[in-house]
Parts: structure tokens; sequence; C-alpha cells
């Protein structure tokens, strides 16, 4: 059994930071869809569209046919471990800092034998479940997990490399006049945060969640504006050293398009806010928090962006908002590239209309923070890169995926609902 993770001592401030290192991450470009099955949490491998055998190895052609029609899957997890052995000596730095590290194989009952690596609690020959997981150098990798869950499951030390578990974490919440902002720090204290840090613009104005905020043990309300260079270096300067996971969740929402809105002051704010305050966020903690992803049990680890999914197809109700939150869609993938060096992770999360005052004449269904809390802390558990929050968001993703152009003619069509 995994014993329980145990707080971090007080860092001595006179040791050096351990910096980080990581596995290899050269990829075919076929390997490459192991890690976009691993950045939604998904168990997909290829499957020949002629033969129906599941490949493993990601190929370029089939193993059985040589049929190159291999499209993507979700396959069953399941499988027994055939072989498992420890690495205790490797001749690479990542593995070898953090040996011993055990390996298996395991037969799958969807066909292929493949390598993974093991947790702790999985039984010499017994059943397992795999799932694939991205690594440090943000490639999928598969990871063979007890068929039913375990006590202190996630405190396995080779999980814990490859997931973003608030545990023992000191977390940043950088809007706490946001309505989420108290669903949030509450979700996050009880998956074990050791402290959550709460932003707070304008701290002079009456703030509707500071009484909630404030109730939650372990919360500390700090002048945060993402609008104000100055601010956030500030603030970088202060808790920079110790933030170990910053969910931006500061946006500026306005219903409207281009003709109705008549100026550009909604939309000046919307980029401000979503767009340039992402980039002062990641300019002033970024570094930081990329030097100390090696940094023990409570070592940074990663970034939420809350998003909304109309980043990928325009909706015209919220057209301007929607533009923005499309740029901060491409500079969230920029900011993933810049962080990979350190192995943080960068999970964006896409929500449809969210339960507050600027959606408040749609219909439902809406996303209300505590759902969209819930999401942030089961994403940063499964290690995910990308989130789908709510029934409006699902839906948008998957008529995205099956044809944009096809989702840009609706939703210019959908009026106000954006369904």
């Amino acid at each position: 059994m995994t014993p329980p993770l145990a707080p971090p001592p007080k860092k001595d401030p006179q040791r050096r930071t351990r910096q980080p290192t990581a596995p290899t991450a050269a990829r075919s470009r076929a390997a490459l869809g192991l890690a976009a099955a691993a950045a939604e949490g998904r168990f997909m491998l290829q499957v020949c569209g002629e033969c129906g055998a599941v490949q493993y190895p990601p190929r370029d052609a089939c193993a059985r046919c040589l049929s190159v029609d291999l499209p993507w899957r979700d396959v069953a997890p399941e499988g027994r471990m055939i072989a498992e052995t420890t690495v205790r000596i490797s001749s690479g730095v990542y593995f070898r800092e953090r040996s011993p590290w055990r390996v298996g194989v395991v037969q799958l009952d969807a066909g292929p034998t493949v390598i993974c690596h093991v947790h702790g609690d999985v039984e010499r020959g017994g059943p397992v479940q795999l799932a694939i997981k991205l690594d440090k150098s943000g490639q999928g990798v598969l990871f063979a997990l007890p068929p039913d869950p375990t006590p202190d499951m996630a405190d396995d030390p080779e999980l814990r490399e490859m997931t973003c578990d608030p545990k023992h974490r000191r977390v940043l919440i950088a809007d706490g006049r946001n309505e989420n902002a108290a669903a949030l720090a509450r979700a996050l204290k009880e998956a074990g945060a050791s402290m959550i840090f709460v932003g707070e613009a304008e701290s002079w104005r009456p703030n509707p969640n500071r009484e909630a905020l404030a109730a939650i043990e372990g919360v500390e309300i700090l002048p945060l504006d993402v609008t104000d260079t100055r601010s956030v270096q500030s603030l970088a300067g202060e808790i920079g050293g110790k933030t170990d996971i910053l969910v931006n969740n500061a946006r500026f929402v306005r219903p409207g398009g281009i003709f109705e809105r008549g100026d550009t002051t909604f939309a000046r704010e919307e980029l401000e806010v979503n767009v340039l305050g992402m980039m002062r966020l990641a300019q002033a903690f970024g570094p930081a928090m990329r030097g100390r992803s090696a940094d023990g049990v409570n070592s940074a680890v990663a970034w939420v962006n809350i998003l909304s999914v109309y980043a990928h197809s325009n909706w015209p109700a919220y057209g301007a908002f929607s533009a923005a939150s499309a740029g901060a869609l491409s500079l969230s993938q920029c900011l993933r590239a810049e962080m990979q060096a350190g192995g943080i992770r960068v999970m964006n999360v896409h929500t449809g209309p969210t339960d507050d005052e600027w959606h408040q004449p749609l219909p439902p269904p809406k996303v209300a923070p505590a759902a969209l809390a819930k999401a942030v802390v089961a994403g940063l558990r499964d290690g995910l890169e990308d989130v789908v929050v709510g029934d409006v968001a699902e839906d948008v993703i998957d008529r995205w995926r099956a044809g944009p152009k096809i989702l840009e003619k609706e939703l210019a069509a959908s009026g106000g609902d954006g369904q």
C-alpha cells in the first residue's frame, strides 16, 4: 500500500534548488497521438481501419496487414501484468534522481503487449487498468494503475511525477472578485493545498467574495491587479518563489460583437484582462515556477487558465469576448511551450456560459462555480492539459472537431443562446 505523503519540511533558503530534468522527449509524429490522448485523459490507441487490429507502439502501417489507415480510437484499458522489475540504476539523469522506478509489461485485453510505468499498489501478475499520462517532457506514456482505487493512491511517487495533485502545494488564485474564486479556494483546500493566495484588485472596493474567502482556512488575500504590471511584479516578488500552482481565473466579459458596441472600450478591457493579463502573470511568475519544478514534494507543477469554449469558434452574441478568448488560447499554447523546459503543466479549462451576472439572460445549462472548481481539481489530479466543463462546452467541442466551418455557421445562426 502507498504510504500517505508527509508534508514537506520547511525549506532551507541556503540550499541550492534542484534544477529540473526531464525524460527523453523525442517522439515520432505517430507517437504524438499518445500525448494528444493523455492531454484529455483518454485511453486511445491506433486501430487499423482495414483489419481492426489494435496497434502498439504507434506506427505508420498496421503490423498485421500493412494498411496505413490507423485512426486513433478509445479502447478498453484493462489488462494483466505479465512481468515487472524495478530500475535502481539508470543512465538518464531524470530517472537516476528518482530511482527506484517500477516498470512492467502488461498484456492488454484489447490485444497488444505494452511496456509501462507501474503504480506501487499494482500486484505482481494481477489485473491492471492502464492510463496514458503526460510525463515531465510533455509526452504520453503508459501507466499501470490498480483496477480499483486504493488508500492514498495519488501519493505514489511515480504517479505524482505525472500529475499535478494540489496536496501539500501552495496555490495562487489570480482574481478574488470572480464569482468562482471562493469555490476554487474551497475545492483546492479540500484537495489538500497547504496555502491558497487569492489576488484582489482595488482592495478599497467592496468584494462580495471576501467574507467567504476569509472563512476558508489557509487563504490569504493579497493585492493583485492583472491589468497593472507593477502590481503583478510586486506580488511575484513576494510569493513567486512559493507558488506551486497558479490558477488564472481573471477575465472580463461583456456581451456584444462589433456593430452594437459602437466603440472599442470594452474590447480593450477584454484584451487587457484576458490576454495581456495572462501575459503579465506569465512574465512575472512563469520563470520562477519553471525553475522550481524539481523542488521536492511541493515543487511548482501547474498553471491553470480558465477559458471560454468560444475561443475555438466565435459566438457573435459575445463576439469580442470570444475574440479575446481566442487570443488567450493561442497565448496559452505559447506559454505551454515555454513552460515545458521545466515540466510545468499548462492546463486550459474550456467552459461554456458560467453562472454569473454577465451570462444571466442566457437559458440553462450554465456552469456553476462549484462544478468549475471540481473540474479544475480533477484535471490537476489527472495531470491533464485540456479540460472541458459543462454540457454546452462539450457539445461545442464535439461539433468543432466534427467540422469547424459548420460550427461557425451554426453559431452565426444561433442567436443569443450559443447552442
